[in-house]
């Protein structure tokens, strides 16, 4: 390695320091933010619950502090997630051409977006959904339920963070179109692949009965749907804006 090559090497691991560190910074400010807003988001959900009224137990010491960092996590990636997505293109802009720059900046907003609409639909539908069928076994069963607070926050994150994923789904087509790496044609050709793993996903964070699969599956697939007709109209509108420039060129 020449000085040349060092100093480059040296100036990129500074840069990711201070990207590193701002994002720590927001981190840490937003989990502050979290942990006082807590209280009050405790207290929505268990008044507000969009499945039905359950008693919390606690059968640890722990559980209570545990559950208060897991909502103060939650709300701070909420606000930190579109920071870092701008910190880490700052870090990389430089080596993206000028259509790649404009495309990643963009699309930040619309990411952060796309999680907070996942989140809502898998709290506000499927995790009702898949509370109320283990609660059908259960009576079916005639087991008394009672809740552990700790248990009950790790099934609804199970089911929610997947899903919140998933809807991340268009913008991350959009994005690799919009620079490319993928078109229409290819998603056309990938359907059938894409369908059989939306599927697997949809049974592993659904209740084990049809119906909830369909109702988590079907909004999959749309999203993949929905995602291939908005790559084309993308993929169409480069191709003019490309064909446009070419002719100014000839002209």
């Amino acid at each position: 390695m020449d000085v040349q090559q060092a100093m480059s090497l040296g100036s990129h691991l500074a840069e990711l320091r201070k990207r590193i560190i701002a994002v720590a910074v927001v981190f840490a400010g937003a989990m502050i933010a979290g942990l006082l807003a807590a209280p009050g988001c405790l207290a929505f959900m268990k008044l507000h619950s969009p499945a039905f009224q359950v008693t919390w137990n606690v059968f640890s010491p722990w559980d209570g502090l545990r559950i208060y960092m897991g909502i103060a996590l939650v709300l701070s990636l909420i606000v930190a997630l579109p920071f870092t997505l701008y910190q880490l293109w700052l870090f990389v802009k430089d080596g993206l051409q000028p259509v790649e720059q404009k495309a990643a900046l963009k699309f930040i907003p619309f990411s952060a977006l796309c999680f907070i609409l996942g989140l809502a639909f898998a709290y506000f539908v499927v995790f009702p959904m898949s509370l109320a069928f283990t609660t059908k076994v259960n009576t079916e069963m005639e087991l008394v339920e009672t809740y552990g607070v700790a248990a009950y926050f790790g099934f609804m994150f199970n089911i929610i963070v997947p899903l919140a994923l998933a809807f991340e789904l268009p913008a991350v087509v959009l994005f690799l179109t919009r620079i490319g790496l993928l078109n229409p044609a290819l998603l056309h050709s990938m359907r059938r692949y894409a369908y059989l793993l939306l599927v697997i996903i949809s049974a592993l964070i659904s209740p084990p009965d049809l119906v909830s699969h369909l109702m988590v599956a079907v909004p999959m697939i749309a999203l993949y749907e929905g995602s291939v007709l908005l790559a084309g109209w993308m993929h169409r509108r480069e191709q003019s804006r490309t064909d446009k420039t070419g002719l100014r060129h000839t002209a």
